[in-house]
Parts: C-alpha cells; structure tokens; sequence
C-alpha cells in the first residue's frame, strides 16, 4: 500500500536568483546563480550529485527540449538529468522528480532546477507555446487576463458577491503582496502602491485591473534534497522535510459538462485533498504557518484560499478585508515575499521560487520578513487556465 512521501525528504540546500529583466545574465548563468547558492547551502559538492531535474517551460530558444544544455550549463557530468515542463507547475515538478528519486532510494542526493528567460522573447506577456490541440482547439483567442476574469464573474455568481465588495478585497490582495514585496531583495518589483492607486489603475479584463496582474521575468530557483538521515549526517541540526507533494491536472472534464460552475478551480481542491491527507493536516486554516500560492491575477488567490480549504467557500472575500492573509493578521501569512505580484513569473521558476521562501521561513533566515516560529508552509501552482489546467502542492516542515 502506498504511504507517501512524508518526512522521506529533507531540502539540505536551496539558491535562488534575483528576479527581473536580468540583461546581465542568459539561462545559462541563471541557472549557476541559483545552483552556487544551493550547493553553498548544502555543504555538498557538485560530484555528490546523482541526479537531476531541469525545469524549463517556455524558454526552447535559449534551453531547448532536452535537457543537454542544462547538464551543460551545471557541469552535471555523467549523470541522469531530465528536462521537466508541466506549464505553471514546472518548478514544482522538478521538485516532486527529486524527491520522487530520494523517497525511492534510488540515489542519495538529487537537484531539482527551475529557469525562464522570459524577457528577450518579443512579447510583452507570455508567448503561446501549445500550439494544436490546446490553443487551437480548447483556447481560440484566449488570454490569461481574459480567462481568470471568467473565474471573478462565477465566483459573484454563485457567492452573491456585490462588484465593489469584490473590487475591494481583489485590491487588498495585491496592496499585501506589495507591501510584503518592499522588503525581498531578489523581487523584480519593490514597491508599496496605495490602495487608491490600485482601484484607479487601467482595466486589463473586468474585474481586473493593471494591478491585478502579474507580470513575467527572468529568474531561477535550486533545490538540492536528500535523506533526513544524510542530513543528520552532515550536521544539519533543523532540517526542512517534504511533508508532501501532490499534482492535479484537468482531463476537460471543466470545459464539456455541466458539473463546473466557474466559481472555483476543481484541480487545485483535488491536490490539496491529497496533500492535506499525505502530510496529516486536518486543519489547514489552524495548522499551517504561511502560504505561497499561484498569485497570477488577485483573483486567483483569493479564491485560491477556498480551493485550499482555508476559508469557507464563500468567506474568502470577508477573511482577506479582514486582514486574515495579512503579514501581522490574525490567520495565515500569505505571500510574504510578495508573491507573482513582486517577483514576476519566470514560469519553471516560481514553483521553487516559492519552496526556498518557504524554506527560509522555517530555517528563520528570511530577514526582514521573518514570521515568527513558523512550522509548517505550502506552496502552490496554478498553470492553464481554471477549466483547463494543472494544479500543484508541496508541503513543507521542520523536522
């Protein structure tokens, strides 16, 4: 019978770059930045390295669909190294294949990497990579904005929600990330705007407003894990273990029946039924000390929060005007670095991005956005868009 993963995993070592339009670097030496500091981390050696997963969505210029330029860029010599892309879920994906080979006893040390060069593509946004069945057929015309603008019109709909009360609470989400923001050194964007600015700022897709997007960037994130015994063995005296990793991705069923009312997204409740299960959380509005979460609109996080079984369908817009999520607030942190929102969106890095904030947190090495006695942390990707799409959770604790 299958048992999980849960504490089988320790994260010895994480790296992360800055985020932004990082000219001054290619994928290549994003992808050094963010390992050097990773094997630091660690106190390993690069040698010590058995295997390696290489997260890359839409950056096939600069990496390519095989992982070669990876293995090249990281001097992985000799060893297995596996290119990963699951859309949005891509860093996490690369996480869930490391910790995959640990659990398993396969190897010893395993690297899971993220990185997009997403600045240099010619498009202001993202480009469209899924090209066929997808775009063609499932998308024709779609955008981002225009998607996830769907998910704010079910959510009134079924919750009764007036357009200001829901206006409202989606500026408070985004007026909390950047204030979290100002204070994350490796954040593309640092800087508070006022709640007024947010509510004034250019419709993108009603309800949606310039603020309420966020943008992309250059950037990439490392995670170096092994045994809790190997750690043990290397000295590490508070060690960070993967409480669990789960991944739910939709089959349409979203999109071609009537069993979807547009008012929430059906994968992330899926992955977090799991994820709670394999970790031993029956409470997560009590049990967990901060969330990272798929950020990509403010839409998506508020209702996100519901998704995760943190507040009660519904109340979601109540606890955020409440200052629950808030850094300081009465509940759970969410974002305290900022999120998507700060950092941008280097696709197969935010998984990971958001894993090493995490992982700070516990460690208390997060400066000045440490919380106080954190224990326990989850991440979250959201790729596609809510009828189409992946969603994917790590948990992660002290051990």
């Amino acid at each position: 019978m299958a048992t999980g993963i849960k504490d089988k995993v320790a994260i010895i070592g994480m790296g992360c770059t800055r985020f932004g339009e990082r000219w001054d670097a290619g994928t290549h030496q994003l992808l050094a930045e963010a390992l050097d500091e990773a094997l630091a981390d660690a106190g390993i050696e690069r040698r010590q390295i058995e295997a390696a997963w290489s997260g890359s969505c839409m950056d096939n210029v600069n990496v390519g669909n095989s992982a070669i330029p990876a293995s090249l860029a990281l001097r992985l010599d000799g060893i297995p190294v596996s290119r990963m892309e699951n859309m949005c879920a891509t860093g996490t994906e690369a996480l869930r294949g490391a910790a995959y080979a640990v659990a398993s006893g396969a190897v010893d040390f395993a690297l899971a990497v993220g990185v997009e060069k997403l600045k240099d593509t010619g498009y202001g946004g993202l480009p469209a990579p899924y090209k066929g069945t997808l775009n063609d057929l499932w998308l024709p015309l779609g955008s981002a904005p225009a998607g996830f603008a769907q998910l704010a019109a079910g959510y009134r709909a079924r919750h009764g929600v007036s357009k200001e009360q829901l206006k409202k609470a989606l500026a408070h989400v985004s007026w909390k990330s950047h204030q979290n923001g100002v204070l994350s050194p490796k954040a593309h964007l640092r800087k508070a705007v006022t709640m007024e600015q947010i509510l004034a700022a250019p419709m993108i897709a009603e309800p949606l407003g310039l603020y309420d997007c966020c943008g992309v960037s250059d950037g990439a994130a490392a995670a170096i894990v092994t045994t809790p015994e190997i750690a043990r063995a290397l000295g590490k005296k508070d060690m960070v273990t993967i409480k669990a990793i789960q991944l739910s991705i939709s089959s349409g069923i979203e999109s071609t029946t009537g069993q979807w009312d547009g008012s929430h997204v059906r994968n992330t409740r899926a992955a977090a039924k799991r994820a709670y299960a394999e970790a031993g959380i029956t409470d997560p509005r009590r049990q967990l000390s901060l969330m990272e979460v798929h950020d990509c609109f403010s839409i998506t996080e508020l209702v996100t929060m519901e998704d995760l079984f943190v507040s009660q369908d519904g109340h979601a817009v109540h606890d955020i005007l409440d200052g629950f999520y808030d850094r300081g607030g009465s509940g759970v942190p969410c974002q305290v670095d900022g999120g998507l929102k700060c950092f941008g969106h280097p696709i197969a890095a935010s998984g990971l991005r958001m894993a090493y904030e995490v992982y700070n947190q516990l460690l208390g090495r997060a400066g000045e956005r440490q919380l106080k006695s954190p224990s326990l942390g989850l991440t979250h990707n959201l790729g596609g868009v809510p009828y189409l799409g992946i969603a994917a959770l790590s948990i992660l604790g002290l051990h």
